[in-house]
């Protein structure tokens, strides 16, 4: 009797469409100049200052994931997706460059960030050059036009949601001002969806899907992004600095309008939150309260009905294959991890 062969994890998905990528995105990075093209594997994780060989954590992979899952959706072998999965990942790259300048941050995966060891400007230019680099690959696909034009659409989107999270900083904690769930799912969206919903589409659109297909997988990225950011927002609060390579209480400190700190705010019993929020001093004490006001629960009950609206347009659109089950795992992997 022929054992029924169990299907892949989420782990497994990343791995695979990770190995199947990263040569293509060592070939693309290896095209910029020496320097930037440094700069840019240290960001990576493949060497370390000065160009030694390295094997320091990179990121998970979502993105190419996603882009190559999108190609298999379409009925196209995953490989169809590659420069889909090249192009946002180098996006992807050059987004957390540029946010590290912006929100000061000194680490990126437990490293020093790269502005940190080779100086802003030099991160700004590495960061430039990385996209330009994106827009170059897509630009030299069969369905060229049509691939830069879901990418600007989708940058376009970053960029304001990015605009808008910095706003939100200066906003004030109560009255008609204040920051609403309604606006931080718009900027959630923009800032973590647009990319991943642009990624998904991409692999769909040069797998030869049609239009519905890659709006469907659009819209599905979208809401696993604001998903996503939701569960970031959590593990900012209360995750283990070893496991995420983020100082825990960082958005306090910096006051971010996160999720939980919304939902906590919108607490009658919450009175003492606004004068904690910005304090280093009093980080773990403000934690404490918009946990015990309901924040982490609320950002997590969120999350997971972002979740099933991305399920939901899965399960809807006629995707090909193994893709919808390998979808559904690396959704729920993603909400899931590290909680």
């Amino acid at each position: 009797m022929t054992a029924v062969q169990a299907p892949p994890s989420a782990s497994e998905v990343l791995a695979r469409c990770r190995d199947l990528v990263r040569p293509a995105l060592r070939e693309a990075v290896e095209r910029l100049h020496p320097w930037v093209a440094e700069m840019a594997g240290y960001s990576f994780g493949w060497c370390e200052v000065g160009g030694a060989p390295a094997a320091a954590p990179g990121g998970k992979g979502v993105r190419q994931a996603l882009a190559v899952l999108g190609a298999e959706a379409a009925g196209a072998d995953g490989r169809a997706g590659v420069p889909a999965a090249v192009a946002v990942e180098l996006v992807h790259a050059f987004s957390l460059l540029h946010d590290d300048i912006m929100d000061g941050d000194p680490t990126r995966r437990r490293r020093p960030a790269v502005w940190k060891v080779y100086g802003t400007g030099p991160a700004v230019l590495a960061g430039d050059a990385l996209f330009a680099l994106a827009v170059e690959i897509l630009a030299a696909t069969p369905q060229g036009a049509g691939a830069v034009r879901l990418l600007s659409t989708a940058l376009a989107d970053l960029v304001r949601g990015q605009a808008d999270d910095l706003l939100f900083a200066t906003r004030p904690c109560s009255g008609p001002e204040r920051v609403t769930p309604e606006e931080y799912r718009s900027m959630a969206e923009g800032k973590t969806g647009a990319l991943l919903g642009c990624a998904a589409a991409l692999g769909a659109v040069l797998g030869g899907a049609d239009e519905p297909t890659a709006r469907a997988l659009d819209r599905a990225g979208r809401h696993l992004g604001v998903a996503f950011q939701l569960v970031d927002d959590v593990l900012g609060l209360w995750g283990d600095p070893a496991v995420t390579g983020k100082p825990v209480g960082g958005d306090l400190r910096e006051r971010k309008m996160t999720y939980p700190v919304l939902a906590a705010l919108g607490s009658p019993r919450a009175g003492g939150l606004p004068e904690l929020l910005g304090s280093p001093e009093r980080a773990a004490e403000a934690a404490a309260l918009v946990e015990a006001e309901g924040g982490r629960t609320a950002a997590l009950a969120e999350a997971r009905a972002h979740t099933a609206a991305a399920r939901a347009l899965l399960a809807r659109a006629p995707l090909a294959g193994d893709s919808a089950g390998d979808l559904f795992r690396l959704l729920d992997h993603l909400v899931d991890r590290e909680l």
